[in-house]
């Protein structure tokens, strides 16, 4: 076997596609994001604006987060030491944990390294608590739900994409009796679509199933208190187990689920991805307190935060572009083809400092390539500006599609 020409050959492959991907060297300055500097290849830098990162509300550099921060990195040092059995569950630890649950109004929260891992680890565990468990998942559910699903080991079932005649049809299908649980997500990252979380919930109340819902592009963001759009829909009772992250809105980084305590209990214990990872370090768990701490006032953030996602979304509506809006802060605009995709994110960087990652296969299907920019609060209307404009004069570049305008 030559493994050295399989491995070239596996990666040409994605050349050959116009899917290979680039790391992007970037250094955030602390006080000024969204602008950033790109350390290029070739020794040079640039000065940029990111327009596709996950700091949606900028509290990766609010004061107050940073001084939580400080504070603790000077009081305990760098790491935690071990894992949450073994000497990695400090005051910080169970501090966030507090306000966590106290968010989602549940009895418990339980912290992870990512909303990644929280996510493979309690759906792959809930089949170990839960005897001939069935779940039945949202075709469009995020990777690490897929994995944790796959590694429970379960009866599975997919069903199409927000379609509730088809989860239906699948609920009526399986034999009364046997524990269920519906796996999907509020706001889905690609195309910036909701699920019907309501309605689930109907279906889940009708059939004796769990609920199971990923919630990560919403927390900190939507709800009076920043707790999602279970909050912001008055639905958090209504949902078992919820999954949310800490390192998108909050700013930091981390995973966590909310749920009973006899839930979170029964989790910690079985979840090896719980039992076997090193805690989060104490600096880190201090400012995600601090941040969701923060985020539970402060509602005006938010609302400038949507704010700003209407008007670039208006701006390039304008433009005629082919976006998809479906309402939310995420903001899709479709190109159709990986090599423009990946083309006209290269010259955005280059040529105009913008920095927008292009997303392709796997992410997205194929034929669905696009640039996803997410605006926030910090960025203000003269790099809108220069985004649209941008846009404008390479998509005419390009000569792709644009959608008939009305008089």
């Amino acid at each position: 076997m030559d493994y050295s020409h399989a491995v070239d050959a596996a990666i040409q492959r994605l050349h050959d596609e116009g899917r290979y991907r680039t790391f992007i060297d970037i250094e955030r300055k602390r006080g000024q994001f969204p602008r950033a500097v790109w350390r290029r290849p070739d020794g040079t830098e640039q000065d940029i604006v990111v327009w596709c990162g996950n700091d949606y509300l900028g509290m990766g550099q609010h004061p107050v987060v940073l001084e939580a921060m400080h504070e603790a990195l000077d009081t305990t040092g760098a790491g935690s030491g071990g894992t949450r059995n073994i000497s990695g569950t400090t005051v910080y630890h169970k501090a966030l944990e507090a306000e966590l649950a106290d968010l989602h109004g549940k009895e418990a929260a339980l912290l992870f390294t990512s909303a990644y891992i929280a996510n493979d680890a309690t759906l792959s565990t809930l089949p170990q608590i839960f005897r001939d468990l069935v779940i039945v998942s949202d075709e469009l559910n995020h990777a690490s739900m897929i994995q944790g699903i796959r590694h429970g080991r379960c009866e599975k079932h997919i069903f199409r994409h927000n379609d509730l005649a088809h989860l239906r049809e699948i609920l009526e299908g399986i034999r009364p009796g046997r524990p269920i649980l519906i796996a999907f997500e509020s706001i889905y990252s690609m195309d910036g679509d909701f699920g019907p979380i309501a309605e689930i919930c109907d279906l889940a109340d009708e059939f004796g199933a769990l609920t199971y819902i990923d919630e990560v592009h919403a927390v900190g963001m939507y709800g009076p208190r920043g707790a999602g759009m279970c909050e912001r829909d008055r639905l958090m009772h209504r949902i078992d187990i919820i999954n949310g992250t800490l390192g998108k809105a909050f700013g930091v980084m981390g995973g966590y689920i909310a749920t009973s305590a006899k839930m979170a209990d029964a989790i910690r214990s079985y979840a090896p991805g719980f039992i076997f990872t090193t805690s989060l370090p104490p600096v880190v768990a201090a400012g995600a307190a601090a941040s969701v701490r923060h985020l539970k006032g402060d509602h005006a953030l938010r609302e400038q935060h949507q704010a700003q996602a209407a008007a670039l979304k208006l701006r390039l509506k304008g433009l005629g572009l082919p976006l998809v809006d479906h309402g939310s802060h995420i903001v899709p605009v479709i190109v159709g083809d990986p090599v423009h995709c990946k083309m006209l994110s290269d010259r955005l960087l280059s040529d105009f400092g913008i920095y927008v990652q292009p997303i392709n296969f796997p992410t997205v299907p194929r034929g669905t390539e696009r640039l996803r920019f997410t605006p926030s609060p910090v960025h203000d209307a003269r790099m809108t500006q220069h985004l649209v404009s941008a846009l404008d004069e390479l998509w005419s570049y390009c000569a792709l599609n644009r959608a008939e305008l009305s008089a």
